[in-house]
């Protein structure tokens, strides 16, 4: 232990002199940024007064209706990166008006077309492009921001930003267009009040500010209102919009029908290939969600037979020697947009655990600071995930019924205090519920302290053979057994972090605690009876004026341990780490790992590991990244578990031959061997490519070909789709799973389709 405290109190002793070291560089430098010889200064929380548009604007790019004259410009634009608040080296200017259904958004950015980076692409995959929009806080507490953007080429983005998450798969329903000219590119947004939510009042007042994102040599951000980066709280800093008259959110009736239809196929025997293709009869499935917003401040959607079917399959993970459930993405559109209100920092919400619904319903709403919001389902096929010790299993649980409630007072400065109710109820018997509150509150500008905790309270279904397997598991004081065998429990989760956010110096330190009795039905808690405290905390130096090629230095620290119930220490992992953001957007971080850990009734000291990671995004067509650790890991498959070599690498890349076709390379390499002879205890990849062309802003084919190693199978995915906005979209597309056999002689192998799905979707929004 007094190891260990020198550790921690040296690490902190080297984070204070780098924290001087990297006032020092800035000192140096960072004052000639911060004021240019000509005295430039940002606009510090600007204002803006809207006047209404006396004619109509036509969303072409052009800029050039002539109600556009009545719009209020925006000028004096600043850097937030890699400058803070500092002259941006392109002019921008913003204008804004509105009528009685849209806001009207244009951006000019002055700046050599040859240079720009635009790409003809679906919706929400413009990141890696130029790309202007306008940040909106409708609310003015921090708590949802809406960021509504397009790149040169009209193609549309949207997320919604809370304290503790930025929704990608958030949607709404806007117009856009834009254009490239001799000297820059120009946008056109407009967005209808009915896809926003704001206060119910007769004359608004908006936190707002256009934003513009550069990549060149960096990924550079300009900002109409001047970002601080020694604040963390960039809502704080917005400037405002008022004037906006007689408006009201949207109170309107969304209908979204859909069809579905398909058939599969496998071979009658899986293991013999020449056993012959067995197909399945047509289906046709058609689903209807309808969107009604029955105040301006709350709003509810109900699905009846929902296709939540993703279009998109998961891409697969390496788990040979993991020993805890996977996680994957929610996808589903249903379950994304709202998602970041049932965000915790305990996951006791995890919407995949609501797998094959017949029905759903959703409503939320903001009444005045407080948010509530509410999801329940009826589920055809719940899955069952059990946490323990140093495992988890993944069961099937059958049918069920799901509700899930939060409720959420904000205050401002990013602070709330929140609850958060989750019920899932089993046809067969069993349920599980939650109870938990949280809150975080920012104070002395720079510091948040969060915590939330959790009650639980479970009673397992009678099917013990479902849970065959599990009867020597044993949890809890009780000694309850893993089996479901009608045994209920409760238990309990708690967490608390106090985090620092700064231009130089950042930490966090943290301490949760998840008892051997605690389940989250509705969540994704994959282990429990564990108590882990850490620390992490970094510092960043700007050494540009000095070291001309780097953007940013940030080395780091994190260390902490963690022990069960019974107070026997699992684990103590200590991580040094220094990251370099270069020039070119090309990104390295390098960290070494050491470990001790006691697993399996076995303790482990001295595992150590390297890591690699270098991404860059160097040029308009290449997007490169390849990780690689090299070091010892636990062999946790073996009966007798021990330390082994290691070698895991993965690598990406994008590249975009023209400005319609992307192809996506991934490729995933694992190898782990016995230290004394080198025989493997296994080696084995995933490769998968994704090649995708885009035939027009609404018309792509894409094709995805998956190869894993590990079960020497492949899978081949060619979907084409037509999509006129984010919900009115007509997908053709199939599935073909192609298995690995081996020939009568015993030498040669080749590959058979033993399944197949042939899928059509068709959705159309109606709305009034």
């Amino acid at each position: 232990m007094q190891r260990y405290l020198f550790i921690a109190l040296l690490s902190t002793m080297l984070c204070f002199v780098s924290v001087t070291q990297a006032q020092t560089l800035d000192t140096n430098s960072g004052s000639q940024q911060m004021v240019a010889p000509d005295e430039f200064k940002p606009n510090i929380k600007p204002s803006l007064t809207l006047t209404k548009a006396s004619g109509s604007i036509e969303i072409d790019g052009n800029l050039n209706d002539d109600a556009w004259s009545d719009a209020v410009l925006a000028r004096n634009f600043s850097e937030v990166f890699p400058g803070d608040q500092t002259r941006p080296p392109v002019e921008v200017s913003g204008m804004i008006t509105y009528d009685d259904d849209n806001l009207y958004v244009g951006i000019i950015v002055r700046d050599d077309p040859s240079l720009i980076r635009a790409n003809l692409s679906d919706r929400d995959e413009i990141w890696q492009d130029d790309y202007s929009g306008i940040l909106l806080d409708p609310n003015r507490d921090g708590q949802g921001l809406y960021f509504i953007a397009t790149n040169p080429l009209g193609i549309q983005a949207d997320t919604y930003i809370t304290p503790n998450n930025e929704d990608g798969g958030f949607n709404l329903l806007f117009r856009s267009d834009a254009q490239i000219t001799e000297d820059g590119y120009q946008i056109e947004l407009a967005i209808p009040f009915k896809s926003l939510r704001f206060p119910n009042v007769e004359v608004q007042s908006w936190g707002a500010t256009f934003w513009i994102t550069r990549p060149r040599e960096s990924r550079s951000q300009y900002s109409w209102a001047g970002i601080n980066r020694d604040d963390p709280c960039i809502s704080c800093q917005l400037g405002e919009i008022n004037g906006i008259r007689g408006v009201k959110s949207g109170r309107n009736l969304e209908v979204l029908p859909s069809l579905t239809g398909g058939g599969t196929g496998a071979l009658r025997d899986a293991a013999a290939p020449t056993s012959g293709f067995k197909n399945e009869r047509v289906t046709l499935e058609p689903s209807l969600n309808v969107k009604y917003g029955i105040t301006s401040e709350l709003t509810a959607d109900v699905a009846v037979n929902p296709d939540f079917s993703q279009i998109e399959s998961d891409q697969a993970q390496i788990d040979v020697n993991s020993t805890f459930a996977l996680f994957f993405d929610e996808r589903r559109p249903f379950f994304q947009e709202g998602s970041g209100l049932f965000n915790t920092e305990i996951q006791t919400v995890y919407t995949r655990s609501i797998n094959d619904p017949i029905g759903a319903a959703k409503m939320t709403g903001r009444f005045g600071s407080v948010d509530v919001a509410y999801i329940g389902a009826r589920d055809n096929n719940s899955p069952l995930l059990l946490p323990f010790e140093e495992e988890s299993r993944l069961l099937e649980g059958g049918r069920s019924v799901s509700n899930i409630l939060r409720v959420k007072q904000n205050f401002g400065n990013d602070s709330f205090v929140g609850a958060l109710l989750t019920d899932r109820r089993l046809d067969e018997g069993g349920s599980g519920s939650t109870v938990s509150l949280d809150g975080s509150a920012r104070f002395l500008q720079k510091y948040m302290l969060s915590a939330q905790f959790v009650y639980s309270n479970n009673a397992e279904p009678t099917n013990e053979e479902l849970s065959e397997g599990l009867e020597d598991i044993t949890f809890g004081a009780k000694g309850y057994t893993a089996a479901l065998d009608g045994e209920s429990f409760n238990g309990y989760a708690a967490k608390i972090e106090l985090d620092r956010q700064a231009r130089y110096w950042m930490f966090e330190a943290g301490y949760e605690a998840i008892s051997p009795t605690f389940r989250a039905d509705n969540g994704f808690v994959r282990q429990n009876n564990d108590q882990t405290a850490y620390m992490w905390q970094g510092v960043t130096i700007y050494p540009e004026k000095v070291i001309p090629f780097i953007d940013r230095i940030r080395p780091n620290l994190v260390m902490g341990s963690s022990w069960n119930f019974d107070g026997l220490q699992k684990s103590f992992f200590f991580r040094p780490a220094v990251y370099f953001q270069l020039k070119r957007q090309t990104n390295v971080q390098v960290n070494w790992w050491y470990r001790q850990e006691h697993f399996a009734g076995q303790q482990f000291n001295g595992v150590t590991a390297i890591n690699l990671q270098v991404n860059s995004n160097f040029s308009k067509r290449v997007n490169l990244g390849v990780e690689t650790r090299i070091g010892e890991s636990i062999a946790r498959f073996l009966s007798n578990p021990e330390v082994g070599n290691s070698l895991d690498v993965g690598a990406w890349g994008l590249f975009r031959p023209t400005q319609r076709m992307s192809i996506q390379p991934q490729f995933s390499y694992s190898r782990l061997s016995e230290k004394g002879t080198g025989e493997e205890y296994f080696s084995g990849y995933i490769a998968r490519m994704r090649l995708k062309y885009q035939f027009s802003r609404y018309f792509f084919l894409r094709t995805i070909v998956q190869y894993n190693d590990f079960s020497k199978s492949l899978e081949v995915d060619p979907l084409l789709t037509y999509k006129i906005n984010a919900f009115t979209a007509l997908h053709v597309g199939s599935t073909h799973d192609l298995d690995q056999f081996t020939r009568t002689e015993g030498v040669a192998k080749y590959f058979r389709q033993s399944n197949r799905q042939i899928f059509f979707k068709v959705q159309y929004l109606f709305r009034k």
